[in-house]
This record gives structure tokens, C-alpha cells and sequence, in this order.
């Protein structure tokens, strides 16, 4: 695997080492050794999966101390922009974000570490999500941020009115008014 670093530290994009032939293709999708070696120690603990259609939004999504997740992300149907946003209070990247096209075809994946927050936009008719977390989900530890905070200025690729949103994620607070929940950069999450 191929791991292409980010303006935001501990954020990476990885691009596998796919086989072709006339039978279709193949690649590896994870390989714990190769992780550690290439991006962090990290054991996942849990697999999910979402499938979603054009125009859906989702995020940006964090899990509170003392449940913070860190997520391994892939799309194996369609296409979606994916986001990361640094929410460690004190990080010089504090507040940037990373958007990465995520698709069937270029079978990147996607890793956000503890400290950011995440989301992503569906951009084809429909879209297949899948993602590696390595810690249990925790609904008491749930936080996220506004999809449309404009101090992130996070371009979705949607028009704002065709965006399609869950209750809850119409209702998220900005980056500056989340002070008590944020993330202490000087924290190890690893």
C-alpha cells in the first residue's frame, strides 16, 4: 500500500497495490502489519457500514474522551467526498479540514485519527460506506460539529439544497461555540 500524507498530521490517504487482469482485480484491503508499520499501532475493534444516496451528509461526527475513535474509511459502491476536520484544541491545523474523493474505482481508503472530526457527502446516485473504528461505539460520548460551520468552509460538492441531512445533524454546534468538548492536542491518542 501506498500511504500519501495529508496537511493534517496522522491523516493519510491510502492508495492499495491493485492486480488486474482479464478475471477483474484484486488487492489486499487491510493488512494489520503493513498498517503499523506504515501509519500507527492501532487495533480496530469494530466494522460498520452505511449506504446512503445522492445528496446525503453525514457528520461531522467525533466520539467524546474517554471513548474517542480513530476510523479507517473505504467506499466499495459509488462515491463520496470524505472530510476530516482537526479539532484538537491547540494544533497548529486547528480548525482545517481534508477532503478526499473517496470512489469504487480509485479503492482509496481514508484515516482519521482520535482528535478530528469526520463526515462525508454521497456523490454518485448511491453510495456503499464501509469503516474500521478502533474503539466501541459509545452513544453517551457522541459529539459533532455543524455541516455548514462557515469558519471550516468545507465545499460538499452538493448544492446546499439538495443536501440530505439526518434531525440530529441539522442541529450540530460551530467549532467556536464547542470549546468544553474539544480535544486536547498534548493528548497521545494513539
Amino acid at each position: 500500500m501506498q500511504v500519501i500524507r495529508t496537511e493534517l498530521p496522522g491523516v493519510v490517504i491510502i492508495e492499495p497495490r491493485l492486480f488486474r487482469d482479464d478475471r477483474g482485480y484484486f488487492f489486499e484491503s487491510y493488512s494489520q502489519r503493513e498498517f503499523d508499520e506504515k501509519i500507527a499501532p492501532i487495533r480496530f475493534v469494530q466494522d460498520n457500514e452505511s449506504k446512503s444516496t445522492y445528496g446525503v451528509l453525514r457528520g461531522l461526527h467525533f466520539q467524546k474522551p474517554p471513548h474517542t475513535q480513530s476510523k479507517l474509511v473505504r467506499v466499495i459502491k459509488g462515491r463520496v467526498l470524505d472530510v476530516a476536520v482537526d479539532v484538537r484544541r491547540g494544533s497548529p491545523t486547528f480548525g482545517r479540514h481534508v477532503a478526499v474523493e473517496l470512489t469504487e474505482e480509485n479503492h482509496r481508503q481514508f484515516f482519521i485519527p482520535r482528535g478530528f472530526a469526520h463526515g462525508f457527502s454521497v456523490l454518485s446516485e448511491e453510495a456503499v460506506f464501509q469503516y474500521k473504528c478502533d474503539n466501541a461505539y459509545a452513544p453517551q460520548s457522541e459529539g459533532a460539529l455543524a455541516w455548514d460551520d462557515p469558519d471550516l468552509a468545507i465545499d460538499w460538492r452538493i448544492p446546499t439544497d439538495e443536501i440530505i441531512l439526518s434531525e440530529k445533524d441539522r442541529h450540530h454546534p460551530r467549532l467556536h461555540d464547542a470549546d468544553a468538548w474539544l480535544f486536547d492536542y498534548a493528548e497521545n491518542f494513539y
